[in-house]
This record gives structure tokens, sequence and C-alpha cells, in this order.
């Protein structure tokens, strides 16, 4: 019987990568792992070539868990049993498809004008309050949230409540469980009334978007907009919103990187893929698959039934593909990473995440060339309660 080592995977001291996750990825590409919530324990694969195995094999299934009290970081599970996170193909292929139609290389780079624009008007508003500032507050959660929610054309009044709710949904702590269920519901409901009005009002937003079947489709229902409309918001405030503050944090600590971002311009596109395939943006694992025969992974029998987690963070650091992987190296060679995920469920909206922190950093570092930190790094407080790593609060000055 393999060992069980208990992952409450709580670690959160700035962006050092997280050593019980080191530890467990010495012991082996596959371990046994118990995390705080759910009725079993679970595998957990921090391979390179294990995490791509159980991503794009079919024998390991997402709709599986579903009705499932699954291992998982938070007391409440954060996806409903009928998101698109929690499907396999083929029933998942065609919500994917219609949403990819939105986040295009081309679709992105229309949006990008206005992702521009969104990211001056907010460097405005921090020149106008003057030094110091809070750049978490004031641009790494109002540009993603804005961007995503002006696509959905959520209004106005109501986009502060999809930062709050989506926020809700990731904590892990043990009484959060009720008001978690609350915001999913919430969320779920309210995607639900507005994609019913905008069968009926039609535009050109984001949800019409997605509801605009090609000739031989299957037009999508209700039920299946809102889904991935609440999907959406949940992605547009994760990962862009961590990793603004976080790139900003490494490079205002890491002079050598800043310099490199102001003086070299022809490097930033790598500077930002190392940046996001080196911070570790979460905390954990995310949702769980269930095998669904008996499967051998990095040459471990994993026994249908069983629960396999896949750590990114960890594939992400895989001495075998990159090399000294705990280095921050702008010209290694160049490699896909796994920070948007990996197969079928790759995040649908990683090209607009790339221009939302592409933007942020461009436009912070090029208006505010004196940008610095305001207080030592040491005393930037970080999240503890959810699932993810970025400072609650950035204070810079300039």
């Amino acid at each position: 019987m393999a060992h069980v080592a208990a992952c409450p995977f709580d670690f959160s001291e700035q962006l050092v990568f997280d050593p019980s996750l080191v530890q467990l990825m010495a012991g082996g590409p596959v371990s046994r792992i118990r995390l705080p919530y759910g009725e079993a324990d679970a595998w957990l694969v921090t391979s390179f070539d294990g995490v791509r195995q159980v991503t794009t094999d079919p024998r390991f299934s997402r709709a599986g868990i579903v009705g499932r009290d699954y291992p998982r970081m938070t007391p409440e599970p954060i996806v409903s049993p009928e998101s698109l996170n929690v499907m396999d193909p083929p029933r998942s292929t065609r919500l994917r498809h219609a949403a990819a139609r939105a986040f295009t290389q081309s679709g992105v780079k229309r949006m990008t004008p206005a992702i521009e624009q969104v990211a001056h008007r907010l460097v405005d508003e921090m020149i106008e309050h003057g030094p110091p500032a809070d750049l978490a507050r004031g641009l790494s959660e109002q540009l993603p949230n804005h961007t995503i929610c002006a696509l959905l054309d959520v209004p106005a009044a109501d986009r502060p409540l999809m930062l709050r709710y989506t926020q809700q949904m990731l904590t892990t702590a043990p009484g959060a469980r009720q008001a978690a269920a609350e915001a999913k519901q919430f969320l779920r409901s309210y995607f639900t009334a507005l994609v019913a009005e905008r069968r009926v009002a039609g535009g050109d937003d984001l949800i019409n978007t997605m509801a605009a079947c090609e000739q031989g489709e299957e037009p999508l229902s209700d039920d299946e907009l809102a889904v991935l409309a609440l999907t959406l918001i949940l992605s547009g405030n994760d990962t862009a919103t961590c990793q603004i503050s976080n790139i900003a944090f490494t490079l205002l600590t890491r002079p050598e990187l800043s310099h490199l971002l102001r003086h070299s311009p022809e490097q930033v596109p790598r500077l930002l893929d190392e940046l996001l395939r080196h911070i570790p943006f979460r905390k954990g694992v995310g949702i769980p698959r269930i095998a669904l025969e008996d499967v051998k992974v990095e040459g471990v029998l994993i026994r249908a039934g069983d629960f396999v987690h896949v750590s990114y963070l960890a594939a992400n650091r895989d001495p075998a593909v990159f090399a000294d992987p705990d280095a921050l190296d702008v010209d290694r060679s160049p490699h896909p990473h796994m920070t948007f995920g990996w197969g079928n469920h790759h995040c649908i909206a990683s090209t607009l995440a790339i221009a939302e922190l592409s933007t942020a950093i461009g436009v912070l570092f090029t208006r505010l060339p004196g940008l610095r930190l305001a207080v030592p790094a040491e005393a930037v407080r970080w999240d503890t309660r959810t699932i993810r790593r970025f400072p609650l609060e950035l204070p810079v000055t300039w």
C-alpha cells in the first residue's frame, strides 16, 4: 500500500514554491495524497509526461466525479455539476468550440485596444490618487473583471458582485462552505437570467457570439450558455487577476528583470512566458479526474474508480523538460508550459489572459518608469484564505 501524504497545500510565503510539493516530486512522479476535504484519498501526478497523459487519456474522466464527494481543497466544490469543467468529450467539445470562437488570436487582437484603454484609465486613477497606491486593488482586480464583464455585457452596477462572488467560491476556510454555495447559486441564477434576456435582445456581446452556431451545428441551449458564461466569469477573475500582481511583484523585486522589460522590448514576450511558467499562482491542485479502468501512469498502476489529481505547477518545474527549472531564465529554450492547463480542459480564454497580462504590465511600466514597492518586500501581505497565491495589497510608489 502506497504511503498517503496529508496535503493541506496551505503554503503562502510570497511566491516561494511550496516545499511540500517539492518533497512529493522528489518521491517520484506519482504519489498518494489526502486533501482537506472529500471522501477519499487521491493520486497526485507531478511529472510533465504524467500530467500530459492524465489530461489527454479518455480513460481519466472529469464527468465521473459528478455526484461524488471528491477530494479537494475547498469545503464547497467550486464547480457546479453542470459546469463545462466537469464534462468529457464529446459533450464538452460543442461548448468549448462555441466559446473558442470568441477567443481566437484575431478576436483577442480586436479586443486589445479596449483592454489598453481600460488599463490606461486605471493607471490614470492611480496617478490622480497619488502615491502610494495599491496596485492589487487599483489594477490587478479591476482590469480582468472589467474585461470579462464587458465581453459578457454585464451591467456596470453588477460587476463588483462578479468579483466578490468569484473570490468567495475559491475560499479554503472550513466555515465558508455556506457562503461559497450561495455565491455559486447566485452566479448560476444570474447568468441563467442574463442569457434569457440576451436571447430576446440580441447584440454582439459574448453570449450572443457563443449562441451563434455555424451551419450544421446544434444550437446551444440557454442552460449551456449560462454554464459557459459562469465558467468564463470564474476564469476571467482567476489567472490574470493573480498574475498581474505576481508578475509586478517579481519585476519590482528583481531589478535585472524590470531593466530587461524597460530596455529590451523584443524580449518581453519571452520574459512574460517564463514568468508564467515559473510563478506558482495557485496552491495545490484543482479538479480531479476518476479512472474509468485500470491505467498505468509513469509505471504506477491506478485502479478503476481511483481519483487522480495533477499538478500543473509541478509539471512546470519538471527537470526532464525544463533545465534548471527553479531558475527564472528568459533565455531558456522555448517549450510549452502548463500554466493554463493541458488537454481537453486547457483554459479557453488563455489568449485573453495573456493579452491582459501583456497590456497591464506594459502600460504600468511605461507610464510609471520610476515604479517601485512602497514597502519592504517582506511586508507585503499574501492571500491565505483561498486556493490562489497573490498579494492582498501591493503598495507601490513612483
